[in-house]
């Protein structure tokens, strides 16, 4: 199986932003030491024509050439910085990676970053500069690789970005679980969204989770899968709000991985959120996701 990574790419910020860059350091590592046989892959960057099929070129010129102002900065929540822009170009590129792995062995590929799903067509938002799964699904249609994409959406914030980007494009299905009371506080539409209370726990959410994953299909046929497995619906996550357990996760993770293996879908997998004190909280959350992909790869790879 293989992940890719961009954590060499360190988008610098102020002494005690509550941003917690480091995790994709430490989840690289932990990767590395205890599933080497997975291989990790440093993604190309994303190119302009790959952004520009979400992205407006107004918005592409502005935050590449350092123009953008401030109100815009202070929206996205990171000040502007030629680092800032390669950062998110690499961890589009990872997603846009993992899609092409996927599809090629109709298998499973990870994105160790990603899950920008704030980013919207003209603007930037909530630590999201481009949004990464939308460029990489509407590039893989470009490219022909794809035609049908699933983008199932289990960071407890709502993808408002994702599901403007595709609002009445009925190849792409957007499907989201999240926080009611959470950011963004003004939702968008996806095809199917499903606000969960403050405080739900296990049951409850993955009782939700199989209701979604039943109606997407009733409703929806992909041949590709983009799935943002985000670690900030844990208890003990800053910005999360809900209060699944690590196995709440790992149980939510299978769920969704049995999901794709029982179509044969390819699956690229991205980490999003998660902003958990201890931070090992967040990362023990996304090395759990990238361990049971890994065993689902090796369950399709048997003979």
């Amino acid at each position: 199986m293989i992940a890719f990574y961009t954590d060499r790419f360190v988008l610098p910020l102020p002494q005690g932003h509550r941003f917690p860059m480091e995790k994709y350091r430490l989840l690289r590592e932990r990767v590395a030491s205890e599933l080497p046989d997975i291989s990790l892959q440093e993604p190309p960057a994303a190119t302009d024509r790959e952004l520009l099929r979400i992205h407006r070129p107004s918005y592409v010129q502005r935050l590449v050439s350092g123009s953008l102002s401030q109100a815009e900065q202070k929206i996205i929540g990171f000040p502007w910085s030629a680092a800032m822009v390669e950062r998110s170009r690499r961890s589009a590129g990872a997603t846009l990676a993992a899609c092409r792995a996927a599809v090629s062995a109709r298998t499973i590929a990870v994105n160790l970053a990603g899950g920008t799903h704030h980013a919207y067509p003209d603007r930037g938002e909530g630590f999201c500069c481009f949004n990464d799964a939308a460029v990489a699904a509407r590039t893989m249609q470009a490219e022909g690789l794809a035609q049908k994409v699933l983008i199932l959406d289990l960071d407890v914030h709502q993808g408002n970005g994702t599901a403007v980007c595709f609002q009445n494009d009925p190849s792409i299905f957007t499907a989201s679980i999240h926080g009611e009371n959470n950011y963004p506080f003004q939702k968008e539409v996806s095809d199917l969204d499903r606000s969960l209370p403050n405080g739900t726990s296990d049951a409850d959410y993955l009782e939700c989770l199989e209701n979604v994953l039943l109606e997407i299909s009733q409703r929806f046929a992909p041949d590709l899968m983009i799935y943002l497995a985000g670690a900030d619906p844990l208890a003990s996550d800053r910005l999360g709000r809900l209060s699944l357990s690590h196995e709440g996760l790992r149980a939510r993770d299978q769920q969704v991985l049995a999901f794709a293996q029982a179509r044969n879908l390819p699956t690229a997998v991205t980490m999003a959120g998660g902003y958990a004190q201890p931070i090992s909280d967040t990362v023990v959350a996304h090395f759990n996701t990238v361990a049971l992909c890994y065993e689902a790869f090796c369950t399709r790879a048997e003979p």
